[in-house]
C-alpha cells in the first residue's frame, strides 16, 4: 500500500488536477481552474478511499465479499465517493466566488462531469491494483521500459522463509495456511517499505526481497530491515497467538552482487532476475537450517556495511560449501544483543546478551562498533593480520569479541 509514501501523494493530486484540466479544455467552456480544483478533490479523496486512509474496515470487509457481490458493492461505493467528492469540491469553489451558482446547485452533481469523474476514478482504481500486484518499482520499471534489454546491476537480496509452514499445513489444512502466510506476508510488508526495500517475489512460503546495492548498504537498511520484520512479528504476540495459535518465526539469508535484470515474458511480463546471486543466496537460506541460526549474512554484504546497527552482533561461522557453487562462502551469524529502537512501548524487551557464546558457531563471534560508543569493553583481539579460513586476510575490526556491560 501508499499510505505513507510521500511521492505517490505529491503525483496523485498533480495527476488529478491534469484531469481536471483536460476536462475543462475538452468538455466545458475553456480552462478557468475551477477544473483543477474538481479534479484535485475528487481524485485525492477517491485515491484516499482507495489506499483505505478512511473506511479501511468497511473496505476490507467488501473485498471478503463474493466477487460478484463485491463488484456491484465497491462500483456503489466508489459512487458515492465521488459524489461526495464533488460536492466538497463545488462548496470549495462557491466559496471561493469561482461558481455564479447557488450553494445548493454548486454542490449537486451534474450527469457529464459525473460520469466523466467515475471513468478516471475507474482508471485510477485499475492502475493502483495493477501496481500493487506486480510492486510499485516494476510497475515503473515496466512503464519505463528500463530493463527491455538486459541490463547488469549490483543488487543485495534477502530471502525470507517461514519456520514450520508445512507442519502447519499437515495439521491445519491448505486454507488455515495459506491464511496465515496471508497475515504473515501483510505484517511484514511495512517494515520492508520502511526500509525501502522491494519485494520481488513470493515463492511458497519464502518472500524475495531486494534493494540496490548502495541502497541497502546505506545506514545497513537490509541488515536493520531483517530484525525489524521479526521484531514486528514478536511484538503482535497475542494476536498471532489467537489467530493462529503460534508466532511467525522466519529464516532469513542476506547476500548480493551482480545480477542481470531483464523484462521476460510474452502473455506475462515480468522482471527477473539472473546469475550466481540468487541461486547462493537460496543456498545460504538452507544453510539456516543446518547451523541452526535463524540470520545469516555473507561476507560480500557484511564487509561493505561500515557498521552494523546498534544491538545487532555478528558471528563468523567460517567456510561453507553451498550446493551449485564451485567456491566456498564465508559466513556470518546475525543476532540482536540488546533490545532494538523499534521496539513498542511497554512492549516485553529482548533479553540481553552479557556474553556471545565462543563455543556455538566454527568461527569467532563479532561486534563493530560506532566510534565513541561505550557500551561494550573489548575481551581481546588477534593479530590483525592473521588468516580466516577463507584465507584473506582479516580487517582490525574483525578480529575482537566483544561483550556488552550489564
Amino acid at each position: 500500500m501508499s499510505k505513507r509514501n510521500p511521492t505517490f501523494w505529491i503525483a496523485i493530486p498533480a495527476v488529478s488536477a491534469l484531469f481536471g484540466a483536460l476536462y475543462e479544455i475538452l468538455l466545458d467552456d475553456g480552462f478557468s481552474g475551477v477544473g483543477v480544483i474538481y479534479g484535485t478533490c475528487i481524485g485525492v479523496i477517491t485515491v484516499a478511499y482507495e489506499r483505505g486512509v478512511f473506511l479501511a474496515e468497511y473496505n476490507a470487509r467488501l473485498r471478503r465479499m463474493p466477487t460478484l457481490a463485491y463488484l456491484a458493492a465497491a462500483e456503489a461505493s466508489l459512487l458515492v465517493v465521488v459524489v461526495c467528492a464533488m460536492a466538497l469540491a463545488g462548496a470549495l469553489t462557491w466559496s471561493l466566488g469561482l461558481l455564479d451558482r447557488e450553494l445548493l446547485d454548486a454542490v449537486a452533481p451534474r450527469p457529464i462531469p459525473l460520469l466523466y469523474s467515475m471513468a478516471v476514478c475507474a482508471l485510477f482504481v485499475f492502475v493502483l491494483r495493477i501496481r500493487d500486484l506486480i510492486g510499485a518499482e516494476t510497475f515503473v520499471n515496466l512503464l519505463l521500459g528500463r530493463y527491455h534489454r538486459p541490463v547488469s546491476e549490483e543488487r543485495a537480496f534477502l530471502f525470507l522463509d517461514l519456520v514450520g509452514s508445512t507442519a502447519y499445513a499437515e495439521k491445519h489444512g491448505d486454507l488455515a495456511a495459506q491464511e496465515l502466510l496471508k497475515a504473515v506476508f501483510a505484517a511484514i510488508a511495512e517494515p520492508v517499505r520502511r526500509h525501502r526495500g522491494q519485494v520481488d517475489d513470493y515463492v511458497g512460503d519464502q518472500i524475495i526481497i531486494s534493494w540496490p546495492l548502495a541502497r541497502g548498504l546505506e545506514r545497513a537498511r537490509c541488515v536493520n530491515c531483517i530484525f525489524a520484520v521479526r521484531q514486528t512479528l514478536r511484538l503482535d504476540r497475542e494476536r498471532w497467538m489467537s489467530r493462529f495459535g503460534l508466532v511467525p518465526e522466519l529464516r532469513a539469508a542476506l547476500h548480493g552482487g551482480s545480477v542481470v535484470i531483464a523484462e521476460v515474458g510474452v502473455d506475462r511480463h515480468k522482471i527477473a532476475y539472473f546469475g550466481d546471486v540468487m541461486n547462493a543466496t537460496a543456498r545460504l537460506e538452507g544453510l539456516c537450517r543446518e547451523t541452526g541460526r535463524p540470520v545469516l549474512i555473507s561476507d560480500v554484504i557484511l564487509d561493505r556495511i561500515p557498521t552494523l546497527p546498534d544491538g545487532i552482533s555478528s558471528e563468523a561461522l567460517g567456510q561453507h560449501h553451498l550446493r551449485g557453487r564451485s567456491g566456498p562462502m564465508f559466513v556470518h551469524a546475525l543476532s540482536e544483543s540488546q533490545p532494538l529502537e523499534i521496539a513498542a512501548k511497554g512492549a516485553p524487551p529482548l533479553q540481553p546478551v552479557t556474553e556471545l557464546d565462543l563455543a556455538g558457531g566454527s568461527g569467532e563471534p563479532r561486534r563493530r562498533r560506532a566510534a565513541g560508543e561505550g557500551a561494550t569493553a573489548c575481551l581481546g583481539a588477534r593479530n590483525a593480520t592473521e588468516k580466516p579460513k577463507s584465507g584473506r586476510a582479516r580487517q582490525p575490526w574483525a578480529t575482537m569479541t566483544w561483550r556488552t556491560a550489564v
